[in-house]
């Protein structure tokens, strides 16, 4: 690059800028050594010029306007690409040249200006460093198409925007990098967050120790991917302000920002590098610290400056046009201070300097591309923008790498190591103690071991003599046995009488207990048949089942120490046999072998019957026990309907406490009403006073201005100008004004005619001053006039009074609006019907009107209006009205309703090209606002505009009228078309041959996009392109 500059130069030679010491020392090389000085030069460029702004400019190609503009030459911008350099022509003897650091002409492409304007900015932003694109120039230049185009159907005509976050996703890691956006507008000096609408007016906060500025509660979305980042594109250019332009069909009005936050890992530098001295850093024990790389990107797509009477703004476009220029001259002024070195840098002027202070005279590389057009009509506009470039690219910014100490990385690495330390020391704790307690139960285990050692020598040695001392007790055992048994027979015996007399008795209680049970299963039938009344059944069988409960307990026991009992006695039996088969064997060969086998079987025979008396017993206990059970059913049975009756009960006791409470609730409300009763006839009768009260005052006031108009009158004649009467000062205002008094016809009128701006200033302040003088509430009150002329006149007034944007709040507020549209629905007169609907015109200007005008029926009255009337400037003020009113969303169905857009194409019968000028403008508003709300998602389905035959009216006429006007019914078929739901009827009424015509004829370019646009994007509508 330095070699191509210095061959470019040529002979002449040029100053190489050096700077030492914050001075500038300039030195002129010799022709001997130039290619020397070249080299130098070159490099030296290089150093200087690494923080300086880059400035490059693009032509934007000829559109049909451009084309139509007569001119002695044909272009006033004439490029020179390998020089980059661009030579403005005033004419065809003055031209200037300037040189930038790119140039770029109408066929360079959407991949070149990327690669050449934002791709360093954004490789630097990757490596850490702050950057801004932005794009500057005069509207309809082409900087929202460099900057935002999305390029969904081409994805070669796609914006700065889309390219670098494509650029910065590719590069960037997922699983250690973050890429987040927010999207801004600055709108009449306020910051609105265009991806979360609701929040307007947002705070700019800068820190006063770095100087960065910060927007609090800005929505900030992290990007995963390209496509989640062209809807969040899509998302905010929605809620972008835009408006249609004479130069433009969607002029932005406001200026929009992307912000791009990323945030890199970065390289592991020594902990020695990053901090030196810092007793926080030097605590951390390890040898290295990981860094992070926060950089911001801001792209800029600044709203185009214009001239309000080639832009033709008006009303609250004129107010946003207003706020638009004003930050726009803040930036330059900020930029010429920069570039001059002054001590004061007037950034908080205006928050679009505040917010881009980092980008001019900061920390942020940054390119600025300006656009401009070639039309030599907009000479004046092409001049700024290049001198506004070449200012900037004075500025040169101090680049900072934004390194930061990864703290949170080094907080998990510190907690981690912790946590590994704590839970090595816990294992070794752990391990300690259970080496101990193995220790402790080894040494228990050693104790335990020798005390069993000396028990068992103990036992053996104390079995050694007890076997000693029983080989001498066997003898006497023996013998003494022989004399248990025999006293043991003897006890078996009276356990045998005993156990007899115990089965006698279990026997008699049995019976007793059967006996017991069959009277209580009679008494329970008994009761279970007379059971008449609740509480006497309820209460007897409450009792009689405690007393079973109880009785059926004590059987039970009884059973279970019976059971214990026969238990007892069949073990005793078992024991007396294995005692009666011991003897047996011990007694065999003894002298009382006969007697004891004699005395066993006669024992034997005794046990035998006793088994069989407790088989029986058992058999009859069994009995009892399933007696028991059928009657524990039957018990059961009945606790079943007592609870049955006692559920019915509390139901009943429920529905009863309901009843009573409707009952209370009732008495009360019917007590409420009569006070109401009372409460209502007072009021009655104090409204009934003041009714009496305000008759009487109305016809005093009605004689008091019968008086004053009579006074009027008669001293209307003897006053000069300054000394004149309300009335007659504004007879005087009406001579002065030559047809309609409202800014909406003025407008039209002064477009027409060749009168000076002297005459229209002095008419102004001639109004004002008259205004100031008689005061709003007077030329109110004589709307009210029964003399017509005054009643005119001061319509007329009351007209250029709101065509001001400061007086039609006053206007409103003192009850003007409510006078207007009584006025304009109890006259007959066609003067007032024009005047009125023209000072109505000029209020529904305003959106806030709007809404008021709608409420009040003022739609009704101008529809009715228009079906009545054939006056053609009558009509042209109605059909001016309810266009404005057509370009408020909310208002459609509304208007609809009320006949708006009906009589608005009733009023094409007139004819008069005036009148369809202001029909053809309320279809486009019509249409525009409807396009905008179902991209949006706020409406659905067929347009409104179908049913009063507008698409038919705009097939047929579409070629019919004036250049204005037929640009107007070609944007407005355009926007129909876009509805899905409208396909059926574009197609029936042949409207896809109107916007194939359109696509290629139309003169405006925007126009011709925004047909293929409609054309490409319906299936159905390509099907009947290929029938054509």
């Amino acid at each position: 690059m330095a070699s191509a500059r210095a061959s470019l130069r040529g002979d002449r030679p040029i100053p190489v800028a050096v700077r030492a010491g914050g001075h500038t020392v300039r030195t002129r090389p010799s022709t001997a050594k130039r290619s020397v000085a070249q080299s130098l030069r070159a490099s030296l460029d290089d150093d200087e010029e690494s923080g300086r702004v880059r400035v490059a400019v693009r032509l934007r190609p000829k559109n049909a306007d451009d084309l139509l503009w007569e001119s002695d030459f044909t272009d006033s911008v004439e490029l020179q690409p390998e020089l980059k350099r661009l030579k403005l022509r005033k004419n065809n003897w003055i031209s200037e040249s300037y040189r930038f650091d790119e140039v770029f002409t109408e066929t360079a492409s959407q991949k070149r200006v990327y690669e050449a304007v934002a791709k360093p900015v954004v490789e630097s932003v990757l490596n850490g460093y702050n950057g801004t694109v932005m794009a500057y120039g005069q509207t309809g230049t082409g900087k929202t198409f460099t900057l935002g185009q999305l390029g969904k159907n081409d994805p070669s005509q796609r914006g700065i925007m889309v390219r670098a976050l494509e650029d910065i996703l590719a590069d960037v890691s997922p699983a250690f990098d973050t890429v987040s956006v927010s999207y801004v507008q600055l709108y009449l000096e306020s910051v609105q967050d265009l991806l979360a609408p609701e929040k307007i007016n947002i705070p700019i906060v800068e820190d006063p120790k770095t100087g960065e500025v910060s927007l609090p509660g800005l929505a900030i979305v992290e990007i995963r991917n390209l496509g989640q980042f062209i809807e969040l594109l899509q998302i905010g250019e929605a809620n972008r302000h835009a408006a249609n332009t004479k130069l433009n069909t969607e002029s932005s009005r406001s200026h929009a920002i992307l912000m791009v936050h990323v945030q890199r890992s970065s390289k592991i530098k020594d902990e020695t590098e990053v901090s030196q001295g810092n007793d926080t850093d030097r605590s951390i024990s390890s040898q290295h610290v990981s860094m992070i790389l926060k950089s911001k990107l801001l792209m800029v797509d600044l709203a185009g400056s214009e001239r309000i009477d080639k832009s033709g703004s008006e009303g609250h476009m004129l107010e946003e046009a207003k706020f638009i220029n004003l930050s726009l001259t803040s930036l330059g002024k900020c930029i010429n201070a920069l570039a001059e070195n002054s001590p004061h840098i007037p950034t908080r002027d205006s928050k679009l300097t505040r917010l881009l202070r980092d980008s001019f005279g900061g920390t942020a590389r940054t390119s600025l591309v300006i656009t401009v057009g070639p039309s030599a009509r907009h000479y004046s506009e092409t001049a700024s923008t290049i001198a506004f470039g070449q200012r900037a690219m004075k500025v040169v910014n101090t680049i900072k790498l934004k390194e930061e100490i990864d703290y949170d990385s080094l907080c998990r690495k510190l907690e981690s190591h912790v946590d590994s330390l704590t839970s090595e020391v816990e294992r070794l704790q752990k391990l300690r103690d259970d080496e101990k307690e193995e220790m402790e139960k080894q040494l228990k285990n050693c104790e335990t071991h020798l005390a069993e050692a000396e028990n068992q020598l103990d036992i053996f040695q104390l079995e050694v003599d007890r076997q000693k001392k029983l080989r001498d007790d066997d003898k006497e055992q023996m013998e003494k046995k022989l004399k248990d048994y025999e006293a043991l027979l003897s006890e078996a015996d009276d356990q045998v009488e005993l156990l007899k007399s115990q089965i006698n008795e279990q026997r008699k209680l049995r019976d007793a207990e059967r006996d017991l049970m069959e009277m209580k299963l009679k008494e329970l039938n008994t009761l279970s048949e007379a059971e008449t009344n609740f509480a006497n059944k309820y209460e007897c069988l409450e009792k009689e089942n405690f007393q079973l409960h109880i009785e059926i307990k004590k059987l039970m026991e009884e059973l279970n120490a019976q059971k214990g009992q026969n238990d007892l006695m069949s073990d005793e039996i078992v024991r007396l046999e294995m005692c009666l088969k011991q003897e047996k064997h011990q007694l065999k060969n003894s002298s009382y072998q006969k007697a004891l086998a004699d005395s066993t079987q006669m024992y034997e025979n005794k046990v035998a019957e006793l088994i069989k008396q407790l088989e029986d017993e058992h058999s009859l206990a069994v009995s009892l026990e399933k007696e028991l059970n059928t009657v524990a059913q039957k018990l059961g049975n009945n606790e079943r309907a007592l609870m049955m009756l006692q559920n019915e009960f509390e139901e009943l006791t429920v529905n009863l406490d309901q009843i009573s409470t409707l009952n209370k609730e009732a008495t009360i409300e019917v007590q409420s009403l009569r006070l109401e009763n009372k409460k209502l006839l007072s009021e009655k009768e104090f409204l009934n006073k003041e009714l009496i009260t305000s008759q009487e005052k109305l016809s005093n006031g009605e004689m008091k201005r019968k008086c004053l108009q009579e006074e009027l009158a008669q001293v209307k004649k003897l006053l000069p100008y300054d000394t004149m009467d309300p009335e007659a000062k504004m007879q005087s205002l009406s001579d002065n004004l030559n047809r309609d008094a409202s800014t909406f016809s003025a407008s039209m009128h002064l477009s027409k005619s060749n009168k000076p701006r002297e005459t229209l200033s002095s008419q102004k302040a001639k109004i004002s001053k008259i205004f100031e003088e008689v005061g709003l509430s007077n030329v109110l009150t004589l709307l009210k006039s029964e003399d017509l002329d005054v009643q005119i006149h001061a319509v007329k007034v009351v007209a250029n009074l709101a065509a001001e944007d400061s007086n039609q709040e006053r206007i409103v507020e003192e009850g003007g609006l409510d006078a207007l549209l009584m006025l304009l629905e109890s006259s007959q007169d066609a003067t007032i019907h024009r005047v009125t609907a023209g000072a109505i015109a000029n209020l529904a200007m305003s959106g806030s009107n709007q809404d008021l005008i709608m409420r009040k029926g003022g739609a009704r009255l101008l529809a009715n209006i228009g079906s009545r009337t054939d006056d053609p400037q009558t009509l042209r003020m109605v059909a001016g009205a309810i266009a404005n009113l057509c370009g408020n969303e909310k208002l459609h169905t509304m208007l609809k309703d009320d006949g708006g857009t009906k009589a608005l194409m009733g009023m094409v019968r007139c004819g008069h090209s005036d009148v369809i000028a202001q029909i053809a403008r309320g279809i486009a508003n019509f249409a525009k606002c409807e396009s905008r709300g179902i991209s949006q998602g706020h409406r659905k389905g067929r347009s409104l505009l179908i049913d009063d035959g507008a698409l038919t009216w705009m097939v047929e006429k579409s070629t019919a009228f004036s250049t204005s006007t037929r640009r107007h019914i070609e944007l407005a078929l355009c926007h129909l078309a876009q509805n899905e739901a409208n396909t059926i009827d574009v197609i029936s009424s042949g409207g896809i041959k109107e916007l194939v015509r359109i696509s290629q004829e139309s003169s405006r370019e925007d126009i011709r996009n925004l047909a293929k646009k409609a054309l490409h994007s319906n299936p159905a509508f390509l099907v009947e392109m290929r029938k054509l």
